[in-house]
């Protein structure tokens, strides 16, 4: 996957995303609470299983990728292929602009711009 695939997404249709197909097993906010999944603050330049206070599987804790656009574009197309023995359940997003939109929200969300 090249950087030249992931392009400035919409915040608001990527908020949307979030709320449909995220927010039951994560949440973006500074001290969020751990669901199903890890609270997705800080997410950028996080290596994959780092988010302190989550059980992860050992797949997600080797994957050993640094989280940022590109590795998310990549990964939110299909988790399961791109870290093989996640937990996360989410069969991905097929469409481009959809993973742009959503990436969008969450650097917005997470503090990626500290």
């Amino acid at each position: 996957v090249t950087s030249q695939q992931v392009i400035m997404g919409d915040v608001a249709k990527g908020a949307k995303l979030f709320k449909q197909r995220c927010a039951q097993c994560h949440t973006v906010e500074a001290g969020g609470a751990h669901k199903t999944g890890p609270n997705l603050n800080g997410l950028f330049g996080r290596k994959t299983g780092q988010a302190e206070g989550f059980a992860y599987t050992q797949a997600n804790i080797s994957k050993g990728i640094t989280w940022g656009e590109d590795t998310l574009f990549e990964y939110l197309l299909a988790p399961k292929k791109y870290i093989p023995g996640t937990k996360m359940v989410f069969a991905g997003l097929k469409k481009e602009k959809e993973r742009n939109n959503l990436i969008a929200y969450l650097k917005k969300m997470t503090n990626a711009n500290k």
